[in-house]
């Protein structure tokens, strides 16, 4: 059945890196696709799938138990056996590759992170922002968030190319475990203390970025070091997520050229 809320367009773009139905997703796992997401029908026990999760986990893509109404408004083939894949396109990084990547270029790391990004236009939009800016890399949560889809990389213009993307279990831990690194975490707040031009982001800094509608979670906040706030001059009182991170970004970059 398919799902009429959902415009052409959505659907056009949904169906780019579609893999349906057990056999063709097992092949792609098997020949090392980079697969960014697995949807599994809710309630099934089939073994069949059970191996199928098992091995989409241990390539580190998610798993996502679903209603078996949105496999259907997904499928393009209307023959998905319960489980449609994702692919990605390209491997997700590791945050230890977007460290090497500052210490190789000899300057100190500039990071973006993302916490719960999930529309694929905006994940795009700050990566070709990140590029753009000579950032290190990008880091976004595995759960809750978009991924290396191929909407994300139209939307980057071929970013997705150039910068890596990092995918993280945990973003609170990898957040303190950048902290451990000697990296400073600032966090964006509407109503923090300090604006981002009172801040010293020249030394190493990952620049946090909260989701579209709620900002960051709560435990993500709570380990940044630092909260800054984007001066708001109008009406209104925040700004897209990816105009947000072009904004902190370019005044790190600002800092480190002037």
């Amino acid at each position: 059945m398919e799902d009429k809320h959902r415009s052409w367009r959505e659907r056009q773009e949904e169906d780019d890196g579609i893999i349906e139905g057990r056999n063709a997703v097992i092949e792609a796992l098997r020949a090392g696709t980079p697969i960014d997401k697995v949807y599994i029908a809710r309630g099934e026990t089939d073994a069949a799938l059970g191996h199928i999760a098992a091995k989409a986990k241990a390539a580190g893509a998610a798993v996502v138990d679903c209603d078996r109404r949105k496999l259907d408004a997904m499928s393009v083939t209307h023959a998905h056996q319960g489980v449609i894949a994702v692919a990605a396109v390209r491997a997700y990084a590791t945050v230890a590759d977007i460290l090497n990547e500052a210490k190789e270029k000899g300057e100190p790391p500039l990071i973006l992170v993302c916490d719960e990004l999930s529309d694929p236009h905006n994940l795009g939009a700050v990566i070709r922002t990140a590029e753009c800016a000579g950032a290190h890399g990008v880091i976004i949560p595995k759960r809750r968030s978009a991924g290396l889809t191929a909407v994300v990389a139209k939307t980057s213009a071929g970013a997705v190319s150039h910068v890596k993307v990092a995918r993280v279990t945990n973003l609170t831990n990898c957040l303190k475990e950048l902290k451990e690194a000697g990296v400073w975490v600032y966090g964006t707040a509407a109503g923090a203390q300090q604006t981002i031009y009172q801040a010293d982001l020249r030394g190493p800094a990952a620049i946090v970025i909260g989701s579209e509608g709620d900002g960051m979670s709560r435990l993500v906040r709570e380990t940044c070091d630092v909260l800054l706030a984007i001066p708001m001059r109008g009406k209104l009182n925040s700004l897209n997520a990816s105009v947000a991170a072009a904004i902190l970004i370019y005044e790190a970059v600002r800092q480190r050229i002037g």
